[in-house]
């Protein structure tokens, strides 16, 4: 303990040395990165350590009181963690939702505590809007828009949307960067790195990189909303004969890295019971909905929408048809599914379904699970390891099993961010898409038939094969 409490005492010092050294080698200019914001980053991490650390000096492992203390520290740390990302806005934001939506990897308290991100993102200003829409489109607001909600109709980690009104009078949703955040990634990630390495050195069971990984491959993509715009007409192609989902058509002529103007659509969030009994809408249906869109991107086309959160889904009567319909939004980051992990991935969602042990663990171990094999089918489904072994299909979804999973996620940590260490890349946005799907089955109560899930299983069952081996052989 002495020893630890050492590392502790030097870990700003570490962190400070460790963060100049990598600022050197990358040539940034010190100037790029605030000094307030990395001060905070620096501190707050430095206190959670210190809590971990001594918070259990005089309570035995194992025992009711450890475990009820252990509650609190996970409780007190994510709200710092939170009130970070807050202050700190931009890319702190978005990592701290990506963690929120994890809900059976990590525990409980972390996933609670931070979910309330999508809804504490930062708004910018509209000097700052019209001056981004200056420099991007070189034109006032009045010269583009006939009209234009000062009011944006939602405020994310990387962007505001609003309401406006084009002069051929059709509506349109003007997503716009928010100024400061294409500056700030790239150090906010040097310093999110450079944390975790120091993290890892304090606790050594917390393997934590693959975040910093993935924000520094995904943010350059999520920040280019040309991309997002081209990533929309894709799966709109590509789902076209789903026509119970729709895809805002996009304006290219009003559209750059910074700005997406899009057709407008309305709609309720899809966790939002209320809207659908107000609307006639069947939960039941648009849950088996989601499973037919996501077995279709992830089993038969490899090109998976990977941020499912309530605000990105939304519900309605289509206008025209007045048949429910689903609006899938936000299309800057998606994950591109090479053929010979579909098809590991497919037998391995078979095997679950049939309770085919000798196959989970055959496939789990080719997708890099290894000796956790047990652990990955469990978080996976999201199901105990007794409903693994008797098959997923033929075992519904209990309140008590539910609960023993969200527990399991703090119990097993150390070993839940070892594994996430091993499995391949693509994996973890397969797992944060998962996570985001169950919670929406949750909200809707449909989680107990797990319909979506099953549906997306059985897909794998006759659909992906033809193509799958097409593209391997």
């Amino acid at each position: 303990m002495a020893n630890r409490l050492l590392k502790v005492s030097s870990l700003a010092t570490a962190v400070l040395a460790s963060s100049g050294f990598y600022l050197y080698s990358s040539h940034l200019d010190l100037s790029d990165l605030s000094v307030i914001r990395f001060g905070r980053a620096v501190a707050t991490t430095a206190v959670i350590s210190y809590d971990y650390l001594t918070a259990f000096r005089h309570v035995e492992n194992g025992t009711d009181e450890y475990w009820h203390l252990k509650s609190k520290v996970h409780r007190r740390s994510a709200e710092r963690l939170r009130d970070l990302c807050c202050a700190n806005r931009g890319t702190f934001i978005k990592v701290g939702q990506h963690l929120g939506a994890l809900d059976y990897l990590l525990p409980e308290e972390y996933t609670s505590t931070l979910k309330v991100l999508h809804s504490r993102a930062p708004e910018s200003s509209m000097e700052e809007i019209q001056q981004v829409i200056r420099e991007d489109l070189g034109k006032e607001l009045s010269e583009l828009f006939l009209s234009f909600e000062e009011k944006p109709q939602g405020a994310a980690s990387l962007a505001q949307v609003h309401k406006a009104v084009l002069h051929d009078g059709k509506t349109v949703a003007v997503k716009i960067q928010h100024p400061k955040v294409q500056k700030q990634s790239a150090n906010d990630i040097l310093v999110m790195e450079v944390l975790l390495k120091a993290v890892h050195w304090l606790f050594p069971d917390f393997a934590l990189m693959w975040l910093v990984e993935e924000a520094k491959k995904n943010m350059p993509l999520e920040l280019d909303f040309l991309n997002e715009g081209r990533n929309a007409e894709k799966v709109a192609d590509m789902l076209a004969h789903f026509h119970f989902l729709k895809i805002p058509m996009i304006h290219w002529n009003l559209s750059t890295k910074r700005i997406l103007t899009m057709e407008f659509a309305d709609g309720g969030q899809v966790n939002d019971r209320d809207y659908m009994q107000t609307h006639g809408i069947n939960v039941n249906e648009i849950s088996e909905n989601l499973g037919k869109m996501y077995s279709e991107m992830i089993f038969v086309h490899g090109f998976v929408h990977c941020d499912p959160h309530p605000g990105n889904v939304l519900v309605r009567k289509c206008p025209q048809t007045k048949k429910n319909e689903v609006v899938l939004l936000d299309h800057g980051l998606y994950q591109v599914l090479q053929p010979d992990f579909r098809l590991n991935y497919c037998q391995l969602w078979q095997a679950l379904i049939k309770g085919d042990m000798s196959g989970v663990e055959r496939y789990s171990r080719r997708l890099g699970a290894g000796d956790l094999y047990p652990l990955f089918a469990c978080v996976l489904t999201a199901r105990s390891w007794k409903a693994v072994n008797a098959g997923i299909s033929s075992v519904p979804v209990t309140r008590s099993e539910d609960i023993e999973i969200r527990t399991n996620a703090g119990l097993y940590l150390p070993q839940i961010s070892d594994l996430l260490n091993r499995v391949p890349r693509q994996m973890l946005l397969l797992l944060k898409t998962n996570d985001l799907l169950r919670g929406i089955e949750t909200t809707l109560q449909t989680r107990a038939s797990s319909s979506s899930f099953i549906n997306m299983s059985r897909c794998s069952l006759k659909k992906p094969f033809d193509k799958m081996w097409y593209h391997l052989f």
